[in-house]
This record gives C-alpha cells, sequence and structure tokens, in this order.
C-alpha cells in the first residue's frame, strides 16, 4: 500500500496537484484502499471510488483538466479491463441493432424529469453554442440555429434526423425553417416526449435504430448519435446517409471526437454512462466517408463543450433536493463525475467537439463555413 501510495503521489505532483491539500483542485483520500484500486484500473477505479466517497475534490472538474493535461493516463500501464473490451470490440461489433436500444434504456431513459431540471428549455442534450451566447439557453438556441444554417435549410425541405434526441432540433428546424422532420430514437422516453413536444408539425419521431431508416431526403443529419454508431460502424453510417440522400443533397454530423484512434471508450464510462459508446477520432471518420463524401467544413469548438457541462452541471445541483429521494445519493456522485470530468477533458483539449458538412460528389460548393 505505501508503494501505491509513493506511485500515485508522484504521479500527481507531476500534474501540481498534492494529495490531502488545500487548494480546491487538490485531491482528499479518505480510504487507503484508493492507491492500489486506482492503480489496478485507471479510469474504473478513479470513478468508482468517487462514487464510493473514498475520495473527494472541490474542484474535481479542474482535478481532471490537470490530471489530462500532464498526460498520466500515458504514464499507467493499461489494466486488463480495458485490454478486454479493445480486444471486445475490435473482434466483435458491440453496436449492433439488437444491442442498440441499450444505451436508451440505461441512459437516456433514466427520467425526462432529470433531464428536464439539467437541460435548457429546447431540451438539447449535446453542446451549445456559446461564441455569443450568454446563458445555456441562447447558446442552445445559436446551435441549432447555426445547424440549419450550415445545411442551408429552406421551406419545405425534407430532413432526415438519426438520433433526434428529445425532438429540439426536430421542433426548431420545422418552426423556424418551415422543413418536414422524419426523427430516429433508441429511447422510449425520448420518443414519447418528442412526440408530445413536436405535436401539430410536420415532424415524425419514430422509436427505431437509426440503420432502418428508409426514403430519400434534402438534407441527413445526427446531432449527438456518431458517439454510440461504434468503432466497425462508421463506414455503414455514411453509406446509409449517402444511399438515402438526394442528389443535391447535405449532410451534416455533430460529435464529440478524440484526439486518437480508439475501439473503446474508458471503462467507467461504458459501465456507468454510456454502454457501447466510443469516440471516432479524424482518422476514422475520414475513412468512412471517402469516396462518398466531399467534406466541405469541419468546425471544432469543443471548449463551449465545458461551458455546457458546467451550465448542466449548475442547474443539476440546483434541483437535486426535489430529485434526490428519486435518483438517490450515490446517484449524484456519479452523474456530478460524469459532468464534472468531461468538463475538465474538454478544457484539457482531450476532447473535441466537431460540426463536419458533407455534400456528394459534384454537386456545387455550398456556403456552409458559417461560425
Amino acid at each position: 500500500m505505501a508503494q501505491a501510495k509513493k506511485i500515485f503521489s508522484d504521479m500527481m505532483d507531476t500534474a501540481g496537484i498534492r494529495i490531502n491539500g488545500d487548494r480546491p483542485f487538490d485531491i482528499r483520500i479518505k480510504n487507503n484502499q484508493f492507491y492500489q484500486r486506482v492503480l489496478a484500473s485507471p479510469a474504473l477505479g478513479l470513478g468508482e471510488s468517487y462514487m464510493d466517497e473514498w475520495w473527494d475534490c472541490p474542484a474535481l472538474d479542474t482535478f481532471i483538466e490537470k490530471i489530462l493535461r500532464a498526460d498520466l493516463a500515458g504514464r499507467v500501464k493499461q489494466d486488463w479491463v480495458t485490454a478486454l473490451n479493445t480486444l471486445m470490440a475490435r473482434i466483435f461489433n458491440l453496436q449492433t441493432i439488437q444491442r442498440a436500444f441499450a444505451v436508451g434504456e440505461h441512459h437516456y431513459d433514466i427520467g425526462n424529469d432529470l433531464y428536464q431540471d439539467m437541460l435548457d428549455k429546447r431540451m438539447q442534450y449535446t453542446c451549445g453554442y456559446w461564441k455569443d451566447a450568454q446563458n445555456l439557453d441562447e447558446a442552445q438556441e445559436a446551435k441549432l440555429d447555426i445547424i440549419c444554417r450550415k445545411l442551408a435549410l429552406a421551406p419545405g425541405m425534407s430532413v432526415l434526423e438519426l438520433g433526434c434526441g428529445f425532438g429540439g432540433f426536430a421542433r426548431y428546424a420545422a418552426e423556424k425553417y418551415q422543413v418536414s422532420v422524419t426523427g430516429y430514437t433508441v429511447s422510449k422516453k425520448q420518443a414519447e416526449f418528442g412526440k408530445e413536444y413536436c405535436k401539430g408539425l410536420p415532424v415524425d419521431i419514430r422509436l427505431d435504430d437509426y440503420r432502418n431508416a428508409s426514403g430519400t431526403y434534402d438534407r441527413i443529419l445526427s446531432i449527438g448519435l456518431m458517439e454510440h454508431v461504434g468503432y466497425k460502424n462508421y463506414r455503414h453510417y455514411m453509406k446509409l446517409t449517402h444511399r438515402l440522400l438526394k442528389e443535391d443533397g447535405m449532410a451534416f454530423v455533430h460529435t464529440i471526437g478524440g484526439n486518437v484512434t480508439s475501439a473503446i471508450c474508458n471503462a467507467w464510462t461504458a459501465k456507468y454512462i454510456f454502454p457501447n459508446s466510443v469516440l471516432p477520432s479524424i482518422a476514422t471518420l475520414g475513412k468512412a466517408m471517402e469516396d462518398l463524401f466531399v467534406m466541405e467544413d469541419w468546425h471544432n469548438f469543443g471548449e463551449d463543450y465545458d461551458k455546457t457541462l458546467m451550465a448542466w452541471h449548475q442547474n443539476f445541483k440546483a434541483a437535486w433536493p426535489r430529485l434526490r429521494d428519486r435518483y438517490g445519493d450515490r446517484f449524484y456522485r456519479m452523474w456530478e463525475y460524469y459532468l464534472l470530468s468531461c468538463s475538465g477533458a474538454f478544457r484539457a483539449r482531450a476532447l473535441q467537439l466537431w460540426q463536419i458538412v458533407l455534400t456528394r460528389s459534384g454537386r456545387p460548393g455550398p456556403d456552409c463555413r458559417i461560425s
């Protein structure tokens, strides 16, 4: 145990963090078994031990940011859980249609009350656009508008949204740009909310996997779906989009992206937040769209996700007194760790947020360079 503590302490020194220090980003250890647990399984051990109240940190987001900036993950030997998960992801397709509903049931169906309290008024569960925004509502409205403008939406167009969430984009596009939207989601709760939210508009919300989409459309987009598509399915996603897109159409992808190619996400996130998820890289997306699409625009505003996540965390904390009886204290620590660790990761530039505009080969180039 003493050796494990020294190894961990030395790593923290590299990141400028003190054990049991008095700065907000210093880690305070409550259980001495923590050191061995984290060294044995870094991602899973750090997250689970926080849920178990083995440690605390007043500025958890800054703690994670400093760890990632110091690249401490690269100094720790890969644990067997990560090695096994990577091997499984490379051998098997972990994001088949049969497994598609797992993330809906595990994450998106936990309760619309939580999301209504945490998110903005348009129920956007993806990164907002904060360039000229003063608050979360403005940032999410700006995000929806910039997507519509990049897609050059015009009245009467047919739009396919792969992974439509709570129906926020569909309603915005139908109301503001007079288009019809067909949306797919694997979350029962999202589908129920979205159908009611978009009632009376030319919006069709379907509880189904995106791979079952059919028809032809002027525009096809996904906002926060690519993180669930999977290592083995990027090419299939692009082929599907190409097949369903009209000759003069445009496609759009809004996704979190990783700086390096990986077949899995970290073990804690996969177990507690987004099962079977994985972040695409530039290389994997580029290979998937090769000979199918022209990449017209690739816009990165990942640091805006830091602001979005911190706003969600503030809303979550404010709403907790009325959510506590339903979700419980262990959920609070899990959700707090999820939001703040992700915020720190975006602030450290370990994660990115990309918006990509695509067209078929031969189509005149659109004016999509909007920021």
